[in-house]
């Protein structure tokens, strides 16, 4: 069997943008919800039999006692943010899994459920279903991939190497030097992503790269700046790898068969009747950015 997972944070932010407004008969705004219901129930119609959501809930998390500028709801549109309770009902309404996350962040269910899901001898492949680089971690062979539903781009282990220029198991490492703006730490100053990657590359961990870069054999023409950085800010770069490394001791099902679609409860019919009820502007609404 194939286990989809699925962000469901970064699909509600992108319908949202992508999609015009759409008001249901109480003026909530639901275009966002429709789409990523749309697009779930799309999957499953293509053949996805194992599929769940996970959602930020509470868009804070530990994280944020941990680094003060990390990412928090301020600045979410009211009608974006709104919508993750109706989605996790909608979705929960159409029979499909949903964790919607308060004291952990989405991407944490989404790595604990893979790697959960991945000791099971009888799945075949988990596709992490988000464009997220920290989900890259979770990555594994072709057993655990990640895939970009909106590209449509499927990153095995050889991809994120392709990718980032280094493994798997260095992804929350390289995010700690270069840093990940979308969830609000700087990383490193002048570690870009070529010389994070190139000597991750060699040395794998924050740990064990030396702190005489001439032991490091690598061509950065600044490797004496960055290794005084690196000795210099050691501790806060420590703090950005946990920042960046995902929570995989979430207990979230007991075996993969929990995640079978056997289609909506009998409360969907009513929702989706409500949603397609809504009113949909005639044209797009132009909004800014989103920070995911």
């Amino acid at each position: 069997m194939d286990i989809y997972l699925v962000d469901g944070t970064y699909e509600l932010f992108r319908h949202y943008y992508a999609l015009p407004s759409a008001r249901d008969e109480d003026g909530r705004e639901v275009a966002a919800v429709r789409g990523v219901l749309a697009s779930v129930l799309g999957m499953i119609r293509g053949g996805a039999t194992h599929i769940a959501v996970a959602t930020d809930h509470v868009i804070e998390s530990f994280r944020n006692l941990l680094w003060p500028g990390y990412k928090t709801s301020a600045g979410i549109e009211p009608d974006l943010l709104a919508q993750f309770p109706l989605l996790e009902e909608v979705l929960a309404a159409a029979g499909i899994v949903v964790w919607p996350m308060i004291e952990f962040e989405a991407d944490d269910a989404l790595a604990a459920a893979a790697i959960a899901a991945a000791r099971d001898v009888r799945v075949e492949r988990v596709i992490i279903c988000t464009p997220d680089k920290d989900l890259a971690q979770c990555v594994c062979g072709g057993r655990i991939v990640q895939l970009n539903r909106r590209t449509r781009v499927t990153l095995d282990e050889a991809g994120i190497v392709q990718k980032f220029g280094v493994l798997p198991a260095s992804i929350p490492d390289y995010l700690a030097l270069v840093g990940d703006a979308a969830d609000g730490y700087p990383g490193l100053p002048g570690w870009g992503a070529k010389s994070s990657a190139a000597v991750l590359a060699k040395f794998v961990h924050l740990e064990s790269i030396p702190l005489d870069c001439r032991e490091w054999r690598v061509k950065a023409a600044n490797a004496g700046t960055l290794a005084d950085t690196l000795c210099r800010e050691r501790d806060r770069a420590l703090l950005f790898r946990r920042l960046a490394t995902l929570r995989t001791d979430i207990a979230l099902f007991d075996n993969p068969d929990q995640l079978l679609w056997n289609g909506p409860t009998p409360l969907f019919a009513a929702l989706a009747a409500r949603l397609d009820a809504a009113r949909t502007e005639s044209r797009p609404i132009v909004r800014s950015a989103g920070r995911r």
